[in-house]
């Protein structure tokens, strides 16, 4: 079991986020192009599957994408942005996608540009 595996324990093959999202396999793939979330390959069959916690009542949480594109643009790869918003921090307290789901899209945002400098 990989580090990421080991640290998000839920995860959804593509097509089970197409059909979560009730959209075609083709969107996901767009939605992945676009920087709306990351996949990842993993498991034994090294199947793409994204975090089930990117997933908020049938839709990509919104305040992802954003997050994400401040993350990629300091350097952060997309394995290293999966371990930052999964790993708990003392001062949140808790993990920042908890933060996200939790409507704590400015805090997060602002500790991502910090990372940056």
């Amino acid at each position: 079991m990989s580090e990421l595996e080991e640290l998000i324990t839920e995860w959804l093959p593509l097509p089970d986020v197409a059909e979560r999202l009730d959209v075609s396999i083709k969107k996901v793939h767009s939605l992945i192009d676009e920087g709306a979330v990351i996949a990842v390959r993993i498991g034994d069959r090294n199947i793409r599957s994204v975090p089930a916690a990117f997933i908020v009542e049938d839709q990509i949480l919104d305040s992802l994408k954003g997050t994400i594109a401040v993350l990629g643009d300091s350097g952060f790869s997309d394995e290293a942005i999966l371990r930052w918003l999964f790993t708990a921090d003392e001062s949140l307290p808790g993990r920042p996608i908890d933060a996200l789901r939790e409507g704590r899209k400015t805090e997060i945002r602002r500790r991502a540009q910090a990372l940056a400098w």
